[in-house]
């Protein structure tokens, strides 16, 4: 069984970067040891900016990387993995919260701020995942959410009525989810 301090832990927030009311920053706060990676616009993010930091994150790391991430974090996660296949090995796992469904909001007229990130990639992932999805996230369904699970060969975690799981659920250092995330990092070997 493997423990937290066996990984570098990497929170990749997603649009608006997580601010002080999120859970990603009671954790940042509570495990000094956990990163968050920086963009420099949060606003209008586009994956050919987002996506170089977290290589530099990566390929900084001192031991294997365990990926944390929520809504636009998890599409950056995605995409990556499959952008950055040897990086990819480096990573340990990934504990994905709340995935913003791209393709719902790509498709919408006047389309979205967020730019590059794709079409939802439905292949499974080159490392063990989590996927946390909750029955009320206006981002995604809870079926939409199941389907992205078995593609990526995820374990599917049902979180119940959090809505999108952000800062607007008021989870502060979000007990249940820092229970569900020790679970999964219990089940990683090395990279």
């Amino acid at each position: 069984m493997r423990d937290i301090k066996d990984f570098s832990v990497l929170l990749l927030p997603g649009l608006g970067g997580s601010g002080p009311d999120h859970w990603h920053t009671f954790w940042e706060q509570a495990f000094p040891d956990f990163r968050r990676v920086r963009q420099d616009n949060w606003e209008t993010p586009d994956y050919a900016d987002w996506s170089p930091r977290l290589t530099e994150a990566v390929k900084g790391a001192k031991r294997p990387v365990v990926l944390v991430a929520h809504s636009l974090g998890t599409s950056l996660t995605m995409r990556w993995s499959f952008d950055q296949p040897e990086l990819a090995k480096k990573i340990a796992g990934a504990f994905l919260v709340a995935p913003t469904d791209r393709d719902r909001f790509d498709s919408k007229p006047g389309g979205s701020p967020v730019r590059g990130f794709g079409a939802m990639i439905l292949k499974r992932f080159p490392f063990p995942s989590m996927v946390l999805a909750s029955r009320d996230d206006d981002r995604v369904s809870f079926e939409r959410a199941q389907t992205f699970a078995s593609a990526w060969g995820s374990t599917l975690v049902d979180a119940g009525n959090l809505g999108h799981m952000g800062s607007a659920a008021k989870l502060g250092y979000w007990p249940l989810g820092l229970f569900w995330f020790g679970q999964f990092v219990a089940t990683l070997g090395s990279a």
